[in-house]
């Protein structure tokens, strides 16, 4: 007996690879399982400012680099201005001219979409810091301080937890009073943590707030334990990254450097925005380039189709279950995916009538041409002829009578229809008319439920999105076409044996 153990290991294959590959997309790439999902990007405008000195000028921006933002689109523009983006571990902008006179106002725009990755892992394990060298002045004060806290810490974080508690401590000492005098808390804190040797750095952040202006960079802590940094607002007494914090500068550099010009500053204004989750994630594969083996790379034109082509696998795995499970019979084997895909062109009910109307002028003129004895050739393309005509007509007619959604009746597969009514006719002169009402219904109910599940918004979404789930839906037809019980409709065979009991 032949083993249908290698036939279940490849359809359990297919269906892993399928369900793993859309994974992959949705998490890599971030393209939303579900359509419609709306996903908050925030614009952020720095705009910097300085006096020029007739001078050549040179001004030097530092960019943000932070895993919980990714970078959909940026900008940096000032007339006159050249500009170039410096990649690599500490992203810059620098705009340069040969004389700057006045003032100077440079732009750089960009718009960052939040990616939920708070945590901040250590590339490798930083230096132990040097110990801080402290004033003559302030020296006693601050390893009285220190000692007092790292006696009461167990670990790093514990240690700054404490540290920060007690610089923000009401009730201040005069030690501490007496530090606070000519440090600030964030700079003290550092100072304090490094006496100690515990790996310690400043960086600059803006808090995202929706239309705020003229926001400056706030000053904020990592300090790290176990891998990772841990950030610490030490002028609000807070730990933790709240999600509207964006990192613009992690790397100890400065913010803004200006050659060639004085009283530079740098302010940002900040704008809250919905967008489309899908169209975002499009925008970042083309960014990284992530987009060489996805549909969309290619032309819109070419996009439209295979929207259409990859609706297929759905209709077919809705016949393959009607007809193997159910058991229900149509009119040629699927030729109701053809047709459904007409009704996705007409709307159901349109393409319902116009089907219908069409079959029953084309029996008629069927039923004319059988009395001419035509080989089976000249009478098939005589029907496709006749076919083409009742669509022209009843086109014409929908125009004249302003039915708009008549004109749409020549999405139907005109050489489909003409197979149909040449079988739907034979059948008819063999078994009947019950027969051909029988299989012309079937194919009418097939073709309305593959409508149905084709266009369905979120089926539509997942086929040309996740190429992966047609390797789940080749999977699931193999499993179907290994089915050889009864079908449901033949189980009505065995009712008398029921009520015999």
């Amino acid at each position: 007996m032949h083993s249908r153990k290698p036939f279940f290991i490849f359809v359990a294959l297919l269906f892993i690879s399928g369900i793993s590959a859309s994974i992959y997309r949705s998490v890599e790439h971030n393209v939303p399982f579900f359509p419609g999902k709306q996903v908050q990007s925030w614009s952020v405008e720095a705009k910097v400012m300085f006096n020029g000195t007739s001078k050549p000028a040179e001004a030097s921006l530092s960019l943000p680099q932070d895993p919980a933002f990714d970078v959909l689109a940026e900008n940096a523009t000032s007339a006159g201005y050249g500009l170039n983006i410096s990649e690599g571990e500490d992203r810059r902008a620098v705009w340069s001219i040969r004389e700057a006179s006045g003032r100077q106002s440079l732009y750089y725009r960009v718009t960052l979409v939040p990616t939920g990755q708070l945590k901040v892992d250590a590339d490798e394990e930083p230096v132990t810091p040097e110990p801080f060298l402290w004033q003559v002045t302030e020296r006693g004060a601050a390893e009285q301080i220190i000692n007092q806290v790292w006696e009461r810490s167990a670990s790093n974080i514990s240690y700054a937890q404490q540290l920060m508690d007690v610089i923000n401590d009401s009730n201040q000492s005069q030690n501490l009073a007496l530090l606070l005098s000519v440090n600030s808390r964030t700079q003290l804190f550092v100072q304090m943590l490094q006496s100690k040797g515990v790996p310690a750095k400043l960086v600059s952040g803006l808090m995202l707030e929706d239309q705020r202006r003229r926001q400056q960079l706030n000053p904020y802590v990592q300090v790290y334990q176990d891998g990772e940094w841990i950030l610490f607002d030490v002028e609000n007494n807070k730990q933790g990254r709240p999600d509207n914090l964006v990192l613009w500068q992690h790397n100890g550099m400065s913010v803004l450097d200006v050659i060639g010009g004085s009283n530079s500053q740098v302010n940002f204004s900040m704008l809250k925005e919905t967008r489309s989750a899908l169209a975002t994630s499009i925008d970042m594969m083309m960014n990284t380039d992530s987009l060489d083996f996805s549909l969309y790379q290619l032309p819109l034109e070419e996009q439209s189709t295979f929207k259409g082509i990859l609706l297929i696998p759905i209709g077919v795995l809705v016949v393959v279950f009607l007809r193997v499970i159910i058991g229900i019979k149509t009119s040629g084997t699927f030729m109701p995916v053809l047709i459904a895909l007409a009704f996705i062109q007409t709307t159901l009910l349109t393409g319902l009538i116009g089907f219908l109307l069409i079959v029953a002028f084309g029996l008629m003129i069927r039923s004319y041409l059988s009395q001419l004895n035509l080989l089976l050739i000249s009478r098939i393309s005589a029907v496709i002829i006749v076919v083409i005509f009742i669509i022209g007509l009843f086109t014409l007619i929908s125009y004249k009578l302003g039915l708009s959604e008549g004109l749409t009746i020549t999405f139907f597969p005109m050489i489909i229809l003409a197979w149909t009514i040449e079988r739907m006719s034979i059948l008819w002169e063999e078994e009947g008319p019950k027969s051909v009402f029988m299989s012309g219904g079937g194919s009418l109910f097939v073709a309305t439920l593959a409508y149905l599940a084709m266009s369905n918004s979120w089926i539509q979404h997942w086929v040309f999105n996740f190429l992966g789930i047609h390797l789940v839906i080749l999977a699931m037809v193999l499993v179907m076409g290994q089915y050889t019980g009864y079908r449901l409709t033949e189980l009505k065979r065995f009712k008398p044996l029921a009520e015999d009991k």
